[in-house]
C-alpha cells in the first residue's frame, strides 16, 4: 500500500510540474507556447491547491479526491477547519502542517507530504516565495470554509 500511494503520489507532482512547465503528454516542451514567468511568481492559492491537494482532498476540498480511497487514513475535509478550530481558520495550524507535516513525523507521512521542503526546491531556496505559497493557500483554504 505504501509503495502505491508513494508512486502515485510522485505520478500527481510529476503531473503538476508537466502542466507548470507547459510540458505535453511526452514531456517534449511546446515549441509554440515559451512559459516565462517572473522570477518570483508564485501561483495562485487556488491554482496550488488544484495542483497539489485536489486530488487527495478533492476539487471542493472535503476529502474525496480521486486518489483517497488509496490512503488508510481518512483524507480530511478542508471545509470544516474553522468549524473543528473554535469556528476560527487556525492559519498558524495550517501554515505549520503545510511547511512541516501532520504530526510530529519531521518527513511527514505517505498520506500527507511536507510541502515546505517541496516548495522550497521549486522557488531555489529562496523563502520570501515559499512563505507567499503558504499564505496563498491559507487565504484559498480559509476562502472555502463551511460558513
Amino acid at each position: 500500500m505504501p509503495k502505491v500511494a508513494i508512486s502515485v503520489f510522485l505520478l500527481l507532482l510529476g503531473v503538476g510540474a508537466a502542466g507548470f512547465l507547459n510540458l505535453d503528454t511526452t514531456g517534449a516542451a511546446q515549441q509554440d507556447v515559451p512559459v516565462q514567468l517572473p522570477p518570483t511568481y508564485v501561483p495562485s492559492g487556488r491554482q496550488m491547491f488544484k495542483e497539489y491537494c485536489a486530488a487527495c482532498h478533492g476539487e471542493d476540498g472535503r476529502g474525496r479526491g480521486p486518489i483517497a480511497p488509496l490512503f488508510r487514513a481518512l483524507t480530511p475535509d478542508l471545509t470544516t477547519l474553522a468549524k473543528r478550530h473554535g469556528g476560527t481558520f487556525p492559519e498558524t495550524y495550517v501554515s505549520t502542517v503545510l511547511l512541516f507535516g501532520p504530526g510530529s513525523r519531521a518527513h511527514g507521512s505517505i498520506e500527507m507530504p511536507v510541502w515546505g521542503p517541496i516548495f522550497r526546491e521549486l522557488d531555489h531556496y529562496n523563502e520570501a516565495a515559499v512563505r507567499q505559497r503558504i499564505k496563498n493557500l491559507c487565504e484559498y483554504l480559509e476562502s472555502i470554509q463551511d460558513k
